[in-house]
C-alpha cells in the first residue's frame, strides 16, 4: 500500500505540464495561485502567464549603482542597456558607494554597522577607538552648550585607570582605588 492511497488529502502533483511529479511539500505560486515542486516553484521556471506582476528582481547597474528592476522575460543585459540610456547618472556612483570614515583627524578607519559608534554629545558617527568624548574631542553635550564639568570627570577617570595599570585588575589593590573614584566625584559635584 503507497503512501498516497493511505493518505490522498496528503501532498498535490506539480501542475507543470511536463513533470506532474507527487510532492508532499508544493509550493503554491502567488500569482497563478497553482501547486508546483521544488524544481518549477518559481515564475520563469513554470512560464507564468502573471509572473512580471509580483517578480521583483533587480539588477545593479555598474555605471551608476543604482538598483535596475529586471523586466520579466527580458534579458538583463538588455535592460541595463535601456536603463544606461534613459537615466543612468554616473555621478550618483561615488555618493551611494562611498563608504564613511571617522571624522578624527589623522583616522582612516572606515565606520561600518560593527565598528560605528554615534556620540549623544556631538552627535557624530566616530570609530570605536574614538568614542570617548576626549578621543574625538567632543565640544557640545545634547543641548548644544560646552559641558566641562563632564568633560573633567572623564578625564579623572581615565588618569585614575591609567595610574592603575593593567597590571592590577582583579587585585585585592583594584578594590582600594574604587574610593579614590568617588572622592573625585564628590570634589566635581561640589564646583
Amino acid at each position: 500500500m503507497g503512501g498516497t492511497e493511505a493518505f490522498p488529502e496528503l501532498g498535490s502533483h506539480c501542475s507543470y505540464e511536463s513533470c506532474n511529479q507527487m510532492d508532499f511539500l508544493p509550493f503554491k505560486c502567488d500569482s497563478c495561485t497553482q501547486m508546483f515542486c521544488l524544481d518549477h516553484r518559481s515564475y520563469i521556471s513554470h512560464n507564468c502567464p502573471k509572473g512580471d506582476l509580483k517578480d521583483a528582481s533587480v539588477v545593479l547597474c555598474p555605471v551608476c549603482a543604482s538598483a535596475v528592476r529586471k523586466v520579466f522575460g527580458e534579458d538583463p543585459n538588455l535592460t541595463l542597456e535601456k536603463h544606461m540610456s534613459s537615466s543612468c547618472d554616473p555621478s550618483n556612483y561615488e555618493k551611494v558607494m562611498k563608504k564613511p570614515k571617522c571624522p578624527v583627524k589623522g583616522c582612516h578607519q572606515t565606520l561600518t554597522f560593527s565598528n560605528k559608534f554615534h556620540c549623544k554629545g556631538c552627535s557624530q558617527d566616530v570609530c570605536l577607538k574614538h568614542r570617548f568624548p576626549l578621543d574625538h574631542v567632543c565640544r557640545t553635550t545634547s543641548k548644544g552648550r560646552r559641558n566641562p564639568s563632564r568633560l573633567l570627570e572623564a578625564f579623572k577617570f581615565f588618569n585614575i585607570l591609567e595610574k592603575r595599570g593593567a597590571t592590577d585588575c582583579g587585585s585585592s589593590s583594584s578594590t582600594a582605588a574604587t574610593p579614590s573614584i568617588a572622592s573625585s566625584k564628590k570634589t566635581v559635584n561640589a564646583h
